[in-house]
């Protein structure tokens, strides 16, 4: 019997301070979009001739600021294209360099994005299958339609980036 007041005495207490507790805080995950975001439709997947070319960029850019890269460039439909690990680049990146590429082809965004709104603390995110919350990934945008994307992986995530950017403006104009 005692066990039972005990019990139903918390309960009591824990009700009644549920009860004056603040009311929460509006959730922005509420708010409601007109249009879709990061509504980009998918195109013809990137050729190899191509994809080389931004990997070859991206190679320029890496080595003229002496930074060793991963980087690899994935189809509209997230598949594995072109791949160069630079002569020093760290192995763990092989894979982290494909990871944010098929990210930024899957979502239809930059990596970035997803990195930002994991730091502005929307953790649900990480839930979400295939997400990879660094910079480096950028989708290849030709006449409004994705064909692919770009991911760079071995240094920070600016440097990645900014290698990223270099291979992604052979398309994205």
């Amino acid at each position: 019997m005692r066990i039972a007041t005990i019990a139903f005495g918390l309960l009591v207490s824990t009700g009644a301070a549920l009860a004056q507790a603040p009311a929460a805080a509006p959730n922005p995950l509420d708010n409601i979009p007109e249009k879709m975001p990061f509504n980009v439709p998918y195109g013809a997947p990137i050729g190899a001739d191509r994809a080389h070319k931004i990997i070859e960029a991206a190679d320029a850019e890496a080595k003229k600021r002496g930074w060793p890269m991963n980087i690899a460039v994935v189809d509209s439909g997230g598949n594995l294209v072109a791949f160069l690990r630079e002569d020093g680049a760290q192995i763990a990146s092989v894979a982290i360099s494909q990871h944010k590429a098929k990210t930024a082809v899957t979502f239809r965004r930059e990596t970035k994005a997803l990195e930002a709104g994991i730091q502005a603390g929307f953790n649900y995110l990480i839930t979400l299958d295939g997400v990879i919350g660094s910079r480096g990934g950028i989708p290849l945008v030709e006449d409004g339609k994705i064909i692919g994307a770009i991911g760079v992986s071995g240094g920070a995530g600016s440097q990645d980036e900014v290698v990223a950017k270099a291979g992604a403006a052979v398309v994205n104009k």
